[in-house]
């Protein structure tokens, strides 16, 4: 059994200060960061295994790169919606939220609420955190039809106005995504990305262009995907 002070000096034997300047320059926050690499934290996760007593204790302890761990290693079946909120309310740097929300928060029973709930949310990483759930979603859930990704999509429309960075560009990954998911969505995504480039405002003009540039290539990859996998 694994508590949070060996989880913490764990990650701060991995610590490599030198990461930091690099990661500021992708524009994550490191006032409370390590410097440990992703691959090295998912490494520690293996090791420890899901256990949610030490995912809520390392989230308290406010380092990033122990919060980063406590979503890899959360079970999805425990987590709360006010676990959820709580942690969404404390985001404050694009990788801790696009990480906890793309690797636990999409698994739980809760994932397509919040994803609709935050998107309306005007505090930056919660909002952000509403449209990633909708990209993972896009990806990891092989069951759902495609209804719940059609309200994803008027959503998308509604909030593509968002000229904030991390909301803007996560309004663009979950459009780009749910084209990707399946021919019909692709149609579905491309139309609203054509009724959003009639906007009159930069950032809904740039989420559109570069999404259509993405799902209008007809010899690009993500067309080749989708119709092999209709063929079969």
């Amino acid at each position: 059994m694994h508590n949070a002070n060996f989880a913490v000096r764990a990650l701060k034997s991995r610590a490599k200060p030198e990461n930091l300047a690099g990661l500021a320059r992708y524009g994550i926050n490191t006032r409370k960061a390590l410097g440990v690499n992703i691959p090295s934290i998912r490494d520690l996760a293996k090791e420890i295994g899901k256990d949610q007593d030490l995912s809520l204790k390392l989230w308290r302890t406010g380092i990033h790169e122990a919060r980063l761990l406590a979503g890899f290693i959360g079970p999805p079946q425990k987590v709360t919606e006010k676990q959820m909120e709580k942690w969404a309310s404390d985001f404050d740097s694009w990788d801790v939220c696009d990480q906890v929300v793309s690797n636990l928060f999409d698994r739980t029973p809760f994932a397509y609420k919040k994803a609709a709930e935050w998107s309306k949310r005007n505090e930056e990483f919660v909002k952000r955190a509403g449209f990633v759930l909708m990209a993972a979603l896009s990806v990891h859930d092989k069951e759902s039809g495609n209804a719940p990704f059609v309200k994803f999509l008027s959503i998308i429309a509604r909030e593509s106005r968002d000229s904030r960075n991390f909301v803007k560009k996560a309004v663009n990954w979950a459009l780009r995504q749910i084209g990707k998911r399946n021919l019909a969505l692709r149609g579905l995504a491309v139309k609203t990305a054509k009724k959003i480039l009639t906007s009159d405002d930069p950032a809904a003009r740039w989420i559109a262009s570069d999404a259509l540039r993405e799902l209008t290539n007809l010899k690009g990859g993500v067309m080749k995907r989708l119709q092999k996998t209709s063929r079969e």
